[in-house]
């Protein structure tokens, strides 16, 4: 092959990698360089001035010293009020996981069992939320949960009107204003995996005797495990550490570390102490999804 024939195929690789590079610089700038700068105030003392930290570098005398420390870091092992902020974060957050996984899994099987004319206009209803503002649908479900709403109001229609529902300010209203606004994240991955199953293989079981309960846990879920795992993912992640939703429909009886964060930074101005709770936040996500991500790969790789 002449030169001028291998130039071409080198110009695609080079092309290429620069394609498979933007991802990275993409994480690098959005991602790693404003944790990497939240993560050196996060060594710092807090202070009365503009930024409200101490610098971490002292470069006076001609010497360079260090001058942090992990004292903030040790200040969110001291005080409770973290402690319980992380707590109750997980746990809402799986919960709401939960609850809809339990609500997309049916809804994504009828989406791919769904004849092909009907099915896209299915999956544009089930997207159409994002249409609208995510603040405007956080402040519907005050409307909707409030003493005087909607629900009680439709509850009064019906002959309960002595049995008045309180849900506004508690933390289950912050899982339903979790479910309602993360639902998508978890429908759209299972919808994916479940478009590609071949339903031949249900048929099979069916002729081999298995039930359709059955058929389902041992065919269907099974490989529809990564659609589950990509949807829990991406609505676990961020309900961690969502804010509005538990400002807006938990009020001050739900403690989360997004709300906490808020405080922190923009009440109280302790910079140090709210970027050290935000590492911590970070590897508590990070550390698990890094351990799932190396489990999938190890699945792929047994599976290929």
């Amino acid at each position: 092959m002449t030169a001028p024939e291998r130039y071409p195929m080198s110009l695609g690789r080079n092309g290429a990698r620069i394609v498979a590079y933007i991802p990275y610089i993409w994480l690098l700038a959005l991602f790693l360089a404003p944790f990497l700068i939240v993560l050196k105030i996060s060594f710092a003392g807090v202070v009365l001035a503009q930024p409200p930290y101490t610098p971490l570098f002292d470069l006076g005398g001609g010497t360079v010293r260090l001058l942090g420390s992990f004292d903030n870091y040790f200040a969110l092992i001291d005080d409770s009020l973290y402690i319980r902020a992380y707590a109750g974060s997980l746990r809402i957050a799986f919960e709401s996981t939960l609850i809809a996984l339990g609500l997309a899994l049916p809804m994504a099987y009828g989406l791919s069992r769904a004849p092909l004319t009907v099915r896209p206009l299915l999956v544009a209803a089930a997207v159409l939320p994002f249409w609208t503002s995510f603040l405007i649908r956080v402040y519907a479900w005050i409307g909707i949960l409030k003493p005087e709403g909607w629900l009680n109001a439709g509850l009064s229609l019906l002959g309960f009107g002595e049995h008045r529902l309180a849900i506004l300010d508690t933390e289950a209203a912050v899982v339903i204003g979790m479910v309602y606004s993360y639902l998508p994240f978890m429908l759209l991955p299972l919808y994916a995996s479940l478009e590609k199953l071949d339903f031949t293989l249900l048929e099979a079981a069916a002729d081999l005797g298995c039930r359709p309960a059955r058929a389902f846990w041992s065919v269907t879920f099974p490989l529809a495990l990564p659609g589950v795992i990509a949807g829990c993912l991406l609505m676990f992640i961020p309900a961690v550490g969502e804010f509005v939703i538990p400002d807006l429909l938990g009020g001050s009886s739900t403690l989360m570390i997004g709300k906490t964060l808020w405080v922190e930074f923009f009440v109280n101005r302790d910079w140090p102490l709210a970027s050290a709770a935000t590492v911590v936040l970070v590897l508590l996500l990070m550390v698990p999804l890094a351990a799932i991500q190396r489990r999938q790969s190890r699945l792929l790789r047994g599976l290929e």
